[in-house]
């Protein structure tokens, strides 16, 4: 059975879908670069609670959970089935590991999940489970839970982390998709590819003190989350850089896969 890696995606704006940037090229072609797995458990930074929870519904519906964007991104569907059973196996390494977590019912696919997902895999044909993010957890507590669920790697399920590289919406211009990124942007971005490179998971988990511009950046933590999550479930070790744009100025789309 193929061992995927876990990786890390930057889902950025749901616009990424209908534009033609370096990112939509970069996840159109990576589902093709991984090959299809079995299932997918993706921690998406759009599902949000106070401890960790687990969709285990057999039919997801759509949550359009954006406003201010062209009408086709509302028609958009993503119509993957979910996998009960591997929110329950995963609920399951949770608690082994210490981290009480729990399937949910009735919480459809947030365009976390489902703008990454539509381009890397468009069959849309392989089963889905989303984890939700801790905001008012650790980092450390995130690369936790992907080292509790490393295990679903070796079960064909590829394990995924999305949210977005630097994700300070106060700063974004919608009119230009192509502006420079400034200092403060491109700083936090090398820092993390440093670290993920060089297998700093302990800075990785502690980025709010240590990260150059954390806060400027992650203004909230939800869209970082993802990555240490992403760090965990491939070992703790070193990551590579499988892909770098920026949109917006303040979007980095960086991505990362730790084998």
């Amino acid at each position: 059975m193929t061992r995927f890696p876990s990786v890390f995606i930057s889902h950025g704006s749901p616009m990424v879908i209908l534009n033609n940037t370096a990112a939509t090229g970069f996840l159109k072609g990576y589902g093709q670069e991984l090959g299809k797995p079995k299932a997918i458990l993706i921690a998406t930074a759009h599902f949000e609670t106070r401890a960790p929870a687990l969709t285990a519904d057999r039919k997801p519906e759509m949550i359009y959970d954006f406003g201010g964007f062209p009408r086709a991104l509302f028609e958009m569907t993503y119509p993957a089935p979910g996998d009960p059973d591997l929110a329950v196996r995963a609920a399951q390494l949770l608690g082994a590991a210490g981290v009480k977590a729990y399937p949910v019912e009735g919480r459809g696919f947030d365009h976390g999940t489902w703008v990454p997902l539509k381009l890397m895999y468009p069959e849309a044909d392989i089963p889905v489970v989303q984890l939700s993010v801790q905001p008012n957890m650790s980092g450390a507590h995130h690369v936790a839970m992907g080292q509790a669920l490393a295990p679903l790697r070796d079960e064909g399920v590829l394990v995924m982390g999305s949210g977005s590289m630097t994700h300070n919406l106060y700063e974004l211009s919608r009119e230009d998709i192509d502006g420079p990124a400034p200092d403060w942007v491109k700083s936090f971005g090398e820092w993390v590819h440093e670290a993920v490179e060089e297998g700093r998971v302990e800075d990785i988990a502690n980025w709010k003190e240590r990260a150059p511009y954390a806060r400027q950046n992650h203004p909230s933590p939800e869209h970082y989350l993802p990555l240490p999550f992403a760090m965990g479930a491939g070992g703790g070790g070193k990551g590579r850089r499988v892909h770098t744009s920026c949109e917006y100025g303040v979007l980095m789309m960086d991505a990362y896969a730790f084998d």
